[in-house]
Parts: C-alpha cells; sequence; structure tokens
C-alpha cells in the first residue's frame, strides 16, 4: 500500500501505534505530535488510510485534532460497528492479554464514552470491506457475508461517502491490488471506481 501511494506522488507517514497497549484516546494523543509535524511540512490536503483498527483511530484522532487542511478518509475492513468475535471474547484473559485496551473497544456494544469519541464523521469517508475469510473458526461467530474479522455490515458507516466489497480475507486486504487500486481511487477522486467491485455502494 505504502509503496502504491509514494508511486502516485503521495507524501505517506507510516504510522505506528501501541495497538495492544493502550486505549482508543490514548493512542490518538501518542500519535498527535508525529501527525502533526507531518500536516505542517506539507502543503497539500492530509489524508487518512487506516487498516481494521487504524479506522477507528483515525476517527477518534480526527475529532480531537482535526487538521486544518483534511482531505479524505479510507477506512480499509475497520469494524464501525464493532465486532462479534469481539463481543465473544473480551471477557476472555487470552484476548485481553493479546489486544489490550483498545481490543476492549471494538465490541458491538459500547459504551457512551466510546460513542462519544467516536462522532458521525462530516469529511469525506470510503471505506473497504473484505468478504473472504481463513479463519473458519472465527467466521462461525460473524453474520455473512465477512472477512474472518469483521462483517460487510459493521464496516458501513452513516454519512461515508462510498462503500466497496472486495474478494480479501481481513489480514490480507492491505494487501490486496484490487483494494490498493480502489483506495487511489478514492483519495484523488473522493469515490471508488465501478469496476472489478462486487458490491458497491454509496451513503
Amino acid at each position: 500500500m505504502q509503496t502504491a501511494l509514494e508511486g502516485c506522488g503521495f507524501a505517506i507517514l507510516n504510522q505506528h501505534y501501541a495497538s495492544r497497549r493502550k486505549a482508543l484516546e490514548a493512542l490518538a494523543e501518542d500519535i498527535h505530535p508525529s501527525i502533526q509535524r507531518f500536516a505542517d511540512g506539507i502543503d497539500d490536503s492530509v489524508h487518512f488510510v487506516g487498516h481494521s483498527m487504524g479506522g477507528l483511530l483515525a476517527r477518534v484522532y480526527i475529532a480531537r485534532y482535526r487538521p486544518k487542511r483534511l482531505g479524505r478518509v479510507v477506512m480499509l475492513r475497520t469494524p464501525n460497528s464493532g465486532s462479534e468475535i469481539a463481543d465473544r471474547l473480551k471477557n476472555f484473559g487470552a484476548y485481553r492479554a493479546f489486544f489490550g485496551p483498545a481490543g476492549q473497544q471494538l465490541g458491538t456494544r459500547r459504551s457512551a464514552v466510546d460513542d462519544a469519541m467516536l462522532p458521525p464523521v462530516n469529511y469525506p469517508v470510503g471505506i473497504i470491506a473484505g468478504n473472504r475469510s481463513i479463519d473458519p473458526v472465527a467466521g462461525t461467530m460473524l453474520p455473512k457475508p465477512h472477512d474472518g474479522r469483521v462483517s460487510v455490515e459493521n464496516t458501513r458507516l452513516d454519512g461515508m461517502a462510498d462503500h466497496v466489497v472486495v474478494a480479501a480475507s481481513h489480514p490480507l486486504l492491505v494487501r490486496n491490488s484490487i483494494a490498493i487500486a480502489q483506495t487511489i481511487a478514492f483519495l484523488r477522486d473522493g469515490k471508488f471506481e465501478p469496476n472489478a467491485v462486487i458490491n458497491r455502494e454509496g451513503g
């Protein structure tokens, strides 16, 4: 994804964060300094591309520190309405230890505090979902279609500008050539290309 975006002329900040050690609100604070420096160093719009939890983190970050030149946001298989897998596993010690505080915020039943961190979007959002699963066990916990971690339905978001579904699983979606091409299309034009898309739905 990064290589493809750079090849199209985008300046990239590949932002890492401690996804398994902190809650979303703390992660937003952690990433703010580097994003602020990046935004101050460019003259163009600041776009966000988030994979899975990264899409939720982008929403939390923009709600707190919206860049003055905010552009467009692409979310790849982000659980905007949560994941039933998190609902089923969040009380298990292994899940809590592996996914940490942010993992507790990925369920479908969010607290009022979590909802307040994720206000309605008022900026262009394009969402890419997958409908293939390589995990038969996890897949039994999800309504179809899904990508093995998140149902297609739960990736959708009120106010989204566009939505597409591609034939890819949760971990591989970010490497999928169609998903990459659609990310570039949305960042450039604010909409996905209709060709080679299984499903397309605007908000």
